[in-house]
């Protein structure tokens, strides 16, 4: 008896990965299925969001993001008559804040272009996981509000982890827990899912959540309207030249 306990304990221990990787993989199928399938999520070559940002009282930022194959993104916002832009072209990132009194661009560090290079993949971080670079582990189950929702870590390729819940029953996302690490200190942000709409045969959410974790403090964004495969130029994803200076006049 004692022996079929030690063979069984030492099968268990060598499955264990095995399962466990396999639970992953089925859950990972199910969520991009009920996106909508891998075919009609491969089929997407751009994506153009549009939308507002609700940042306290009064305060409102309209804008647009676009994604476009492969790894290039565009986020422009408005606030105060004020327009800037955050692009990245699949290497380098870039920026205008004319908040800070700068109009012309200037290139974002390794750590401040994160964010952009994560919206940059357009399939996100679970859909061919592995070929990415990326690290996937099921932690479990928990309860959101009521609800149970499947708990996967995803380690990135660049080291940041996010916590992905999915709603048990319907499989699409309705949490996210990033932690990064930003010149030297570990920032972690929450995201929160909802208004899941079909577009052209895909779910989206057209309601988040965002805000630092723990924080009372929450930004609102909601989406208007999401476009696919949209025409969109390569050249808007380049870091523009600075604009002309104006000549002095001669005295």
């Amino acid at each position: 008896m004692l022996r079929k306990l030690a063979l069984l304990t030492c099968i268990s221990f060598v499955l264990a990965p095995l399962l466990s990787a396999q639970t992953v993989d089925e859950i990972i199928a199910k969520n991009i299925q009920a996106r909508g399938g891998m075919d009609k999520i491969k089929a997407v070559n751009t994506i153009r969001s549009t939308g507002t940002m609700t940042m306290g009282p009064g305060m409102e930022a309209p804008g647009s993001m676009i994604v476009k194959r492969p790894d290039m993104a565009r986020l422009e916002f408005t606030v105060q008559g004020l327009t800037a832009v955050q692009a990245y072209d699949g290497k380098d990132a870039w920026q205008i804040m004319p908040f800070t009194g700068k109009k012309d661009p200037e290139a974002m560090s390794a750590d401040d272009k994160k964010d952009l290079e994560e919206n940059a993949d357009i399939d996100g971080p679970l859909v061919d996981y592995k070929s990415k670079g990326n690290k996937v582990e099921l932690l479990g189950k928990e309860k959101l509000e009521g609800t149970d929702a499947y708990k996967l870590k995803v380690t990135l390729k660049n080291g940041d982890v996010i916590t992905m819940y999915l709603d048990a029953d319907s499989y699409l996302e309705v949490k996210e827990e990033t932690k990064r690490i930003v010149r030297g200190t570990e920032r972690e942000v929450e995201s929160v899912m909802g208004d899941y709409k079909d577009v052209n045969g895909l779910m989206f959410a057209f309601a988040v959540e965002n805000g630092v974790k723990g924080g009372q403090e929450k930004e609102k964004l909601t989406i208007s309207k999401i476009e696919l495969n949209v025409p969109v130029d390569n050249a808007i994803f380049k870091m523009p030249p600075p604009a002309p200076k104006a000549q002095e006049p001669k005295k």
